[in-house]
């Protein structure tokens, strides 16, 4: 710097210089404090050389072992990446649901078949309107339906043996709502207008039976039989027995009783045929004409005696006996 003169005229010292000198130190809070040199113009001091040197950073071993950590997250991420995108891929996951399982406001829609390991809870099961609904398992399908405490009120359980139905009646109905079958405790009801029974064996049963009808199929033979009990046929207004194209033919071990408490016992026919009638003693040859009588006793047994002028009941009264 130029020099000036003072008031005496004396030349004033030269101004000194603060220059900071840049010798890093550090200090035990890791800060780097600067030292200062006073020097004057002129003048030249030497800076004291760096002593030690401190690098910050991560260098050596430290650092090939945090790239190499770095490159191993790097590619668990695109593993795990191909792997979620091939999950994606082979599952058919969609914005609509998973493969053929589609969310739907009104529920689930599920094409194709499908197999479930564990029980399916479900308020309605349908199919599409255009193919039926198939249930199928190799063991068994049960179907039961609970109520608000848990407990089983009604099961339907298809076997490979049988079909066992447990509820408190079981119904089923036409498309119209018209009851076909019903079954509870106390009776079984068959709504339809005829039921008809094709095995060889017929149908047994081990009580009674209430029908307006019992018809057999055309050409076919009726047959009503109690093998080891009594057959009964009981009707308010009259029991009805009608063979147009055949006979009608009652067999029995012991009797056949006609019993009518209020009418009559009415045989209409042109010929009546009592083959196993008893037969009086014959008269003289060629007397009868092979003309007979029938004869009735007291007790409402019938014989036969032959016919002469008169009636020759009296003289075979000893078959009443």
């Amino acid at each position: 710097m130029a020099s000036a003169l003072g008031p005496l005229g004396r030349h004033l010292p030269q101004e000194e210089t603060v220059e900071p000198s840049r010798s890093p130190m550090l200090t035990k809070g890791s800060m780097v404090c600067e030292q200062y040199t006073t020097i004057t113009e002129g003048t030249h001091i030497e800076r004291p050389e760096n002593q030690a040197v401190y690098k910050i950073g991560i260098y050596g071993w430290r650092k090939r072992c945090l790239y190499l950590f770095v490159l191993l997250l790097l590619v668990i991420l695109l593993v795990n990446l191909a792997l979620t995108i091939w999950i994606l891929r082979v599952m058919w996951f969609s914005p609509v649901g998973m493969g053929h399982l589609h969310v739907m406001a009104d529920g689930l829609r599920l094409e194709g078949e499908s197999e479930f390991l564990f029980p399916l809870y479900v308020k309605e099961i349908r199919s599409r309107a255009d193919s039926s609904l198939l249930l199928q398992s190799t063991q068994n399908v049960t179907m039961n339906a609970r109520n608000a405490e848990g407990e089983v009120t009604g099961r339907l359980k298809v076997g490979p043996q049988m079909v066992e139905v447990q509820s408190q009646q079981f119904q089923i109905h036409s498309k119209d709502g018209k009851p076909l079958f019903t079954v509870d405790e106390e009776k079984v009801m068959i709504g339809t207008d005829k039921l008809r029974v094709t095995g060889p064996e017929g149908a047994l049963f081990e009580h009674s039976v209430e029908t307006p009808l019992i018809r057999p199929d055309p050409l076919q033979d009726l047959r009503l039989e109690s093998p080891t009990r009594s057959l009964s046929m009981d009707a308010p207004k009259g029991v009805h027995i009608q063979a147009p194209a055949g006979k009608i033919e009652a067999l029995t071990q012991m009797d056949i009783v006609l019993q009518s408490s209020d009418g009559t016992l009415m045989l209409d026919a042109e010929t009546v045929f009592l083959p196993e009638l008893a037969l009086g003693s014959q008269g003289p040859a060629g007397s009868s004409q092979g003309l007979y009588e029938v004869c009735a006793c007291p007790n409402g047994k019938l014989y036969m005696s032959v016919a002469g002028v008169g009636t020759t009941c009296h003289e075979h009264s000893h078959l009443c006996l």
